[in-house]
């Protein structure tokens, strides 16, 4: 599973204890910035380029974590592009949710809201979640693939 990262300047530090927590665990991912804060950038460009990568990714495991300030603007950034299905998680219980029936490949964190030992619990979930598959999901993720 290859996990690509990003976030704007109210999400980079947690983005990067995010980034040594991915490598203390041994798992592989892609920074896709910003590498230096810079506290004029935007958030939809940093969306683009993590969502671009899981979508022109060759693993189908592939996933996104995108941080921002309350997480909605990657999460509705995210979301423009089809075949994304970016969630936005303040909890385990949501990550859990999130994974089982909607099959979410891009996780969105608000940085303002939770600390880095609430991230590590809402990302282990959220990566070790299995999509169920049941038809009613899979049935629903056609829907969404059919709008717009």
């Amino acid at each position: 599973m290859m996990i690509f990262l990003g976030s704007d300047h109210r999400g980079f530090d947690l983005k990067n204890d995010i980034a040594m927590y991915l490598k203390s665990k041994n798992l592989q991912f892609l920074d896709e910035g910003n590498q230096h804060l810079n506290t004029r950038d935007d958030f939809p460009q940093f969306a683009a380029r993590v969502v671009n990568q899981l979508l022109a990714s060759n693993d189908l495991d592939s996933r996104g974590i995108l941080i921002c300030g309350s997480g909605q603007g990657m999460c509705m950034a995210a979301n423009r592009f089809k075949g994304i299905r970016a969630s936005l998680c303040s909890s385990i219980d949501q990550a859990r949710s999130v994974r089982n029936d909607d099959d979410s490949n891009v996780l969105c964190l608000a940085a303002d809201e939770i600390d880095l030992n609430e991230a590590k619990r809402i990302i282990d979930v959220w990566l070790m979640t299995p999509f169920a598959a049941a038809p009613r999901y899979i049935r629903r993720l056609s829907e969404l693939d059919q709008l717009g």
